[in-house]
């Protein structure tokens, strides 16, 4: 079935794709994510540090409903819900998956984790 409104940006663009298809290569490290998917108008949040090289399967830190969850997911999935899943192009990961992981599970979700180490960041380096 044909979407209503076909998505205007794609959610990899080849260069993003490219840097996580080198980290899934190296498999098993504890990448810094480089994209955040989100939706728009609801929950689902996703944030990826590799891409295997079946150019589809996603591994990172997901939420859509309860606990966030690392694993695999997929990017033709995210692109054909009808939730226009988006891009977050401002994002720019700081930390290792695990510590957005470990901050998610204390707080509850990844976009409260990604708030509570951003402002981390932020006062660390105003000490500095």
């Amino acid at each position: 079935m044909d979407k209503p409104f076909p998505n205007p940006m794609p959610l990899l663009t080849p260069e993003l794709s490219e840097r996580l298809l080198a980290n899934g290569r190296q498999s098993g490290l504890d990448h810094i994510p480089l994209v955040k998917f989100f939706n728009p108008v609801g929950i689902g949040t996703w944030l990826a540090t590799e891409l295997d090289s079946d150019g589809d399967t996603l591994y990172g830190l997901a939420q859509l409903n309860g606990a966030p969850e690392l694993g695999s997911f997929s990017l033709e999935e995210l692109s054909s819900l009808s939730l226009h899943i988006e891009r977050d192009i401002f994002f720019s990961g700081q930390f290792p998956i695990s510590a957005y992981a470990e901050a998610a599970w204390q707080a509850g979700s990844i976009t409260a984790a990604i708030r509570i180490l951003s402002t981390a960041a932020r006062s660390k380096g105003e000490r500095n």
